[in-house]
């Protein structure tokens, strides 16, 4: 493993652990505000990375870039309204991590354009502290974006346990969706091993670069990124 690529999964942790916090607490938030307590009771209804860090899936979000943490927990009974209900608290997730790849690509283009900035102004030269420092914001953020992008996309995918099964019980009768997820284990088994096989890799990277670019054109709409340049220097 090349030094790049040390630096990348160690940046990963930190992306790993806000990204994956984020999208539980989106689930238990939901919930809560739909009438279950049951993730609160349990203290998951936290931003606290260790309430929901799942081993297995935080390994496969480092260096895989596509991963889980532990389900939050859901009472369907204390719900309002259980079927519609139940898809709003799964979608929340994945909508917590599109909106944290927004976050990550307008603070990507932010610090291309603030670097540039203090170069033509020759407030930082290379190889100084500052210049790695925003080398390494840059890669920070270039992460963040596309780890929660990745994540999302794993997510909706309609296999149980991810989100993407729990949004079935708007499409579904009731009596064929808890069929389904009687099996919910085995299903489970069936991911891990498409995940380690790189089955899904392909078509899940495609999708995600797709994203990404949409976002990206979304962002450079803004009017502070108007005739936006990336680095104009070689040591980034």
């Amino acid at each position: 493993m090349d030094k790049q690529a040390i630096i990348q999964a160690l940046l990963m942790i930190p992306v790993m652990l806000i990204s994956l916090t984020v999208h539980e607490y989106a689930h238990a938030r939901i919930a809560y505000a739909r009438g279950d307590a049951t993730a609160r009771n349990l203290g998951r209804l936290s931003l606290n990375p260790l309430k929901h860090l799942d081993l297995i899936g935080a390994i496969c979000m480092i260096f895989f870039r596509f991963g889980w943490a532990k389900p939050v927990p859901v009472n369907s009974r204390n719900l309002r309204r259980p079927q519609s209900d139940m898809a709003l608290i799964s979608i929340a997730g994945p909508i917590s991590n599109f909106l944290l790849a927004f976050l990550g690509m307008f603070l990507y283009l932010s610090t291309i354009k603030l670097g540039n900035t203090l170069v033509l102004k020759n407030i930082i030269e290379p190889d100084t502290f500052a210049s790695n420092a925003l080398k390494m914001l840059v890669t920070f953020f270039a992460l963040f974006h596309i780890a929660n992008i990745s994540l999302a996309v794993f997510n909706l995918i309609p296999i149980p346990p991810l989100d993407g099964s729990r949004i079935l019980t708007m499409l579904l009768p009731p009596k064929y969706y808890w069929k389904l997820m009687e099996y919910e284990r085995y299903f489970g088994l069936i991911l891990l091993a498409l995940v380690y096989l790189g089955v899904l890799s392909g078509a899940l990277h495609y999708v995600t670069s797709q994203i990404s670019s949409l976002i990206e054109y979304l962002c450079k709409l803004i009017p502070i990124f108007e005739e936006f340049q990336p680095f104009i220097y070689s040591f980034f």
